[in-house]
């Protein structure tokens, strides 16, 4: 009888295990996790981005640092509005939105995010454009080359 108890509560407790595992929420991360590319900021200049994504359910981050852009005085902490926007599937936009940054001092490389923006399992992002306002000035970017290794994958 003790035998037997044993094994059911064993085999209760291994049913109860696969079950939990069964409704347990499929993580999910982005690959990957950081990518570079060229943009091009016209008169502000020219230069690689490296981008860096975080993906918690459907809020994703970016957070991106770039010689694109250097600042011409030094710039206090969470003062640069950025709108990052990518390509979504090759057939929609995403945009990721902040103003969170470290500062930088003069002469540095403008680094800025986490940007968030919203996602969706399966999207692939790749980026197109960047907009930069800084002491009411707007530094407008294009990318002038692809992702490397790719788009993030959500």
């Amino acid at each position: 009888m003790r035998n037997h108890l044993r094994n059911s509560t064993l085999l209760a407790a291994a049913a109860l295990a696969a079950v939990t595992l069964a409704m347990a929420p499929a993580a999910h991360g982005v690959t990957p996790e950081t990518a570079t590319l060229s943009f091009d900021c016209g008169s502000y200049g020219s230069g690689t981005a490296t981008l860096k994504a975080a993906q918690d359910g459907t809020a994703a981050t970016i957070a991106l640092s770039t010689a694109a852009i250097t600042a011409p005085l030094p710039i206090g902490a969470n003062s640069v509005r950025s709108t990052l926007t990518l390509s979504r599937n090759g057939t929609d936009t995403a945009t990721f939105t902040g103003n969170s940054n470290p500062a930088i001092p003069a002469g540095g490389a403008v680094s800025t995010g986490p940007l968030d923006g919203t996602v969706a399992a399966g999207d692939s992002l790749e980026a197109k454009s960047l907009t930069v306002m800084v002491f009411g000035i707007t530094a407008e970017c294009t990318a002038t080359s692809p992702q490397n290794p790719g788009p993030f994958v959500f």
